[in-house]
């Protein structure tokens, strides 16, 4: 009796710390779903066009320096894709471990996942900075560089040499997120995407760096941000998260919570960038330079649109997450619905201003002598992909909502269902197989986001049901239980 007095005192006691503890963005993560997914999604969104903007407007000044510019960045970006993989890898185990440890008012918890994050991250900064100098050379010659070899490896090295920033960005705002607060996961991502895009004419043009100043550009303004989020998580300390590093040891329940989702995470996005190598190497073996400028700046584009979904994806992480850690598989199930339904919505839109404005929004990137002979393929590449946008909701938010349950082998398998198993296969297939040359690399990767929806939708909503058929069942035993 004694014990279990002692019990409900530190529990209480716990509570109360927590409560205490609480900031606003913690507060609306453990409130109403919808509302949460809303604010929560909002600032990322924001975020998100202001990086994808830099992107196309990178993408605007690098086409001055004509296509072999533009297949540079193509070239280097799967590696690039790969850095990002990893780091985002980490974050979102890290984040959607912290968001389970908030949902069951686990604080000291809390604060493990974030120590440990940073410490696994500096681990991953040496192994892939120090493999990609030594082999980036290599591989982007396998990929077909050709004339743009040594463009691509010019970018590259300036790139990996500043991969510690790429992966502290990310996982800095991977834990703002994962505690809800998504204003300053916003504000840092804007504020290094508006710098970009003031450094890049300067480095490019006016230095005359061409297009290893726009790759100094990016890792400048990275630097700048790390420096912000820094400041904000380990001298500010207004999160709700502390770092304590003081006799850092390695925890073998805080890493198994991290990496039951963060390694399959890293793998998910790992295989979407071996996704990216293929279909590169599959449209240069049928379009060459050409075509990969082509894949390069239109994926970029059908990535602004795209955009709108990563921020809710974000906020359905966290949000599942801390729904999942208090056991209220309820509001999980209405988090997944009510993100779906306006993500499909805005896709739907999205696609169709593609569509209707594909020669209007193509001139923009074709403005110079050098790139206006792919104009044509690039008007192609719109009026095809246009189709796949409705389709990402799906999967996207499929995957974020097992991430954010925990459940990250399952998020794994979907995402390399649709990229090893639907659209490499169908790219090559339409493109190389048949014949059919870009246009058939382009419809290949409609059909496939259309082929995976049944899969993604069905799975997911299967795992709810079986949540929600737990719930009821606990709940009919505890009303039976005197």
């Amino acid at each position: 009796m004694q014990r279990a007095c002692a019990k409900i005192e530190g529990q209480r006691e716990k509570e109360h710390y927590t409560d205490r503890a609480q900031t606003k963005g913690v507060k609306t993560l453990l409130g109403d779903p919808k509302k949460a997914i809303i604010k929560l999604s909002i600032p990322m969104i924001a975020a998100m066009s202001a990086h994808t903007i830099y992107n196309l407007t990178d993408a605007i000044w690098v086409s001055g320096k004509g296509p072999e510019s533009l297949s540079a960045v193509g070239f280097t970006f799967p590696f690039l894709f790969l850095a990002m993989a990893i780091a985002n890898g980490i974050g979102i185990g890290g984040g959607a471990a912290i968001s389970r440890r908030i949902g069951a008012r686990d604080k000291k918890g809390a604060d493990s996942i974030a120590a440990h994050t940073i410490v696994i991250m500096l681990v991953f900064v040496v192994l892939f900075t120090l493999a990609m100098l030594l082999l980036a050379e290599s591989m982007i010659r396998i990929m077909g560089a050709g004339a743009a070899l040594d463009l691509s490896v010019r970018y590259a090295r300036i790139m990996f040499s500043g991969t510690i920033f790429i992966f502290f960005m990310q996982i800095a705002i991977a834990i703002l997120r994962s505690e809800g607060d998504a204003k300053r996961a916003m504000y840092a991502m804007v504020s290094g995407a508006v710098l970009n895009i003031i450094l890049d004419p300067i480095f490019i043009y006016s230095l005359g760096l061409g297009v290893a100043g726009a790759a100094l550009a990016t890792i400048l303004s990275m630097f700048v941000v790390s420096l912000v989020t820094f400041y904000w998580l380990f001298i500010e300390r207004k999160t709700y998260v502390s770092f304590r590093f003081k006799g850092f040891r390695f925890d073998k329940n805080a890493l198994v919570d991290i990496a039951k989702v963060g390694f399959p995470a890293s793998v998910s996005q790992m295989s979407m960038s071996l996704m990216a190598f293929v279909l590169t190497t599959i449209v240069a073996s049928v379009g060459g330079p050409d075509g990969v400028a082509v894949y390069t700046t239109g994926w970029r584009l059908i990535s602004l649109a795209i955009l709108p979904m990563l921020g809710v994806a974000s906020a359905v992480t966290s949000v599942t997450g801390a729904a999942f850690g208090a056991q209220d598989y309820k509001k999980v199930e209405m988090s997944y619905m009510y993100a779906l339904k306006a993500g499909v919505l805005v896709e739907s839109v999205l696609a169709l201003v593609t569509l209707i404005f594909a020669g209007q929004i193509t001139s923009i990137f074709t403005w110079s002598e050098e790139s206006a002979r792919i104009i044509n393929d690039l008007t192609l590449f719109l009026r095809v992909l246009w189709l796949l946008l409705p389709t990402v909701a799906f999967g996207m938010l499929s995957s974020a909502m097992f991430q954010g349950a925990g459940k990250g082998l399952n998020a794994l398998i979907m995402t390399l269902v649709r990229t090893l198993v639907f659209t490499v296969p169908f790219a090559w297939f339409l493109g190389v197989f048949l014949d059919w040359g870009l246009l058939g690399v382009w419809i290949g990767m409609v059909a496939a986001g259309l082929a995976y929806i049944p899969i993604a939708f069905g799975w997911a909503t299967w795992y709810i049901r079986k949540l929600r058929k737990r719930e009821g069942a606990n709940q009919q035993f505890n009303s039976k239980t005197p």
